[in-house]
């Protein structure tokens, strides 16, 4: 009898242990929880001390270097000028602040210029989509509307029929000929946008046959993206694949990878076509199998100084949006959950102490990485990290709540 009570007693005590535990673990998740409007809502106020700060709106900031706490800043023509206005605008979206609505329109009247300026690099997409584009979304501002077209004419004027694509660097012929990079993917949401709100339909023409040469020749078999494609200007073909920013021409680059992913989701978005969203899974598959284990990306998956080389958070923010955006398109459950948790996941570590700038720095996130062969922007914050950033937060927040509407423009 006494050893069926001692019996008793510890099987009790086990159990009180047990839930002890349970309870602990629970409290510790709890604790540790990402919470998204919490996030989001300190972004926007940091974000709208900062613009109340900057007093020149025709100065960008684009990135935070060495021992500054302060943003540098870049004129309306360099290729990140759309990225702080953009970055404003989703701000404003998140909290309907019309201080806010104020500083996102000041910093994007700057760049109206690019639309009615010839075109001399394919990046007015990046300029004027991620400004004006936001800014017309949000307002639906007339004015937005006219130069967004425009932008998208002087954007097309850069397309060769017999090559199929858009020149994405005119001054760098001389070194990659006619060139295309797959940073150009991420462009022709402007031409899709301008083919359906505009007289111009050709536009979506140019548009899908840029993706479609893109696909067929810029994508490797290995799964990974060259950098920029080079080819006969006059006859078309396509004669090698090289790297510009990341570390070998066969190497993985990881923004580059995160611009294909997002760049051929959207091309099947707004086409259909199959095969783009095949090659944005494939792209994303090999991604998500090459990450370290925090899940955010070194700078060049093939560096062979890993695990000490730079991670860049900007890729990771890439990469979100581009598996958001995947994930809606899908139709396999298990697909879409998979992309959706992939993204949430770089989305959650993103919000961490880890990458986080805080009150370090005006910024919103830590380690970005540039131009590393260039030695240029080398761990540090850079300004379309925080862009991709705020949209991947608005995404989550927009199919947590079951509001499956696209962030293009409608």
């Amino acid at each position: 009898m006494n050893i069926i009570k001692s019996s008793l007693v510890l099987a009790f005590l086990m159990m009180l242990s047990c839930n002890s535990t349970k309870k602990e673990a629970v409290t510790t998740t709890e604790e540790t929880t990402f919470k998204l409007e919490d996030v989001l809502q300190k972004n926007v106020a940091k974000l709208e001390e900062v613009s109340k700060g900057l007093a020149h709106a025709d100065s960008l900031p684009r990135n935070i270097k060495g021992e500054n706490t302060n943003w540098g800043f870049v004129s309306y023509t360099d290729w990140c000028s759309g990225f702080w206005p953009g970055t404003l605008w989703y701000a404003y979206e998140a909290s309907n602040n019309e201080e806010i609505k104020k500083q996102a329109e000041r910093f994007t009247d700057p760049l109206k210029p690019i639309a009615f300026t010839p075109a001399d690099n394919h990046d007015i997409g990046f300029m004027m989509y991620c400004s004006y584009g936001n800014g017309y979304r949000l307002t639906k501002n007339e004015a937005y509307k006219d130069i967004l077209l425009a932008a998208a004419d002087t954007l097309a004027t850069l397309y060769n029929p017999k090559v199929g694509t858009i020149l994405s660097w005119p001054s760098q012929k001389h070194k990659f000929k006619y060139n295309t990079i797959i940073d150009n993917m991420m462009n022709l949401e402007l031409l899709f946008w301008a083919a359906k709100n505009g007289e111009n339909k050709g536009l979506y023409d140019i548009a899908k046959s840029h993706a479609e040469k893109t696909m067929n020749h810029i994508v490797r078999k290995d799964s990974a993206v060259y950098h920029v494609g080079s080819f006969d200007e006059e006859t078309g073909k396509f004669l090698r694949g090289y790297t510009h920013q990341g570390y070998a021409h066969e190497s993985m680059w990881a923004r580059g990878q995160g611009w294909g992913i997002y760049g051929f989701s959207v091309a099947f978005r707004e086409t259909g076509e199959q095969a783009f969203l095949d090659t944005a899974e494939k792209l994303a598959n090999h991604y998500m199998n090459r990450l370290p284990e925090d899940k955010i990306p070194y700078w060049d998956f093939d560096d062979p100084n890993i695990p000490k080389s730079p991670k860049d958070a900007s890729a990771a923010a890439v990469a979100a949006c581009g598996m958001f955006e995947l994930s809606q398109l899908i139709q396999d459950e298990n697909k879409k959950e998979k992309y959706f948790n992939a993204a949430k996941g770089y989305v959650e570590e993103l919000s961490s102490s880890n990458y986080l700038s805080g009150d370090k720095n005006q910024a919103l996130l830590l380690h970005s990485t540039g131009h590393y062969p260039k030695n240029s922007e080398i761990d540090v914050p850079i300004i379309y990290a925080d862009y991709y950033y705020m949209e991947a937060l608005l995404r989550l927040k927009k199919i947590n709540a079951n509001n499956l509407s696209e962030l293009a423009l409608k």
